[in-house]
């Protein structure tokens, strides 16, 4: 297959096939004579593993340790449910976070008058310094 026509079976786009391919996660078969990658259909099947799980939320190199896993036959079960505990953990850290932002801007819209005046305690407190709750971005 072209990478077209894996990109297009796979549900992604031609130049996430392309990043991928370059990266290492998937590696075209072969080229055609006249230069295009050529993927097999074990490398389709790694694409749409490598789409669900970044599907839910595995990085780049999450999805690297997961193929290694899903390709060993020998691995124990106990690899995989530790990235996925891992990754369960960092969707909960989110969740609070998102919690607390939701309270806080509530809060805020909440005390805002919303109406012809130009005060507005939602612009004030985004330009105090220290006004937000510390989140991380990771």
């Amino acid at each position: 297959m072209t990478i077209g026509d894996v990109a297009r079976a796979s549900g992604l786009p031609t130049k996430t096939v392309r990043y991928y391919a370059d990266i290492g996660l998937v590696k075209p078969d072969a080229r055609s004579q006249s230069g295009y990658r050529l993927y097999s259909d074990i490398e389709l099947r790694k694409l749409i593993f490598v789409r669900r799980a970044r599907a839910f939320g595995f990085s780049v190199e999450a999805c690297r340790e997961l193929l290694d896993l899903y390709q060993d036959r020998d691995r124990p079960s106990r690899d995989v449910k530790k990235l996925a505990m891992q990754r369960i953990a960092e969707i909960e850290r989110k969740m609070r976070e998102l919690e607390l932002l939701h309270r806080e801007l509530s809060h805020l819209a909440e005390s805002c008058h919303g109406d012809d005046r130009p005060d507005c305690p939602i612009l004030s407190s985004f330009a105090e310094d220290g006004a937000v709750p510390e989140i991380s971005e990771k």
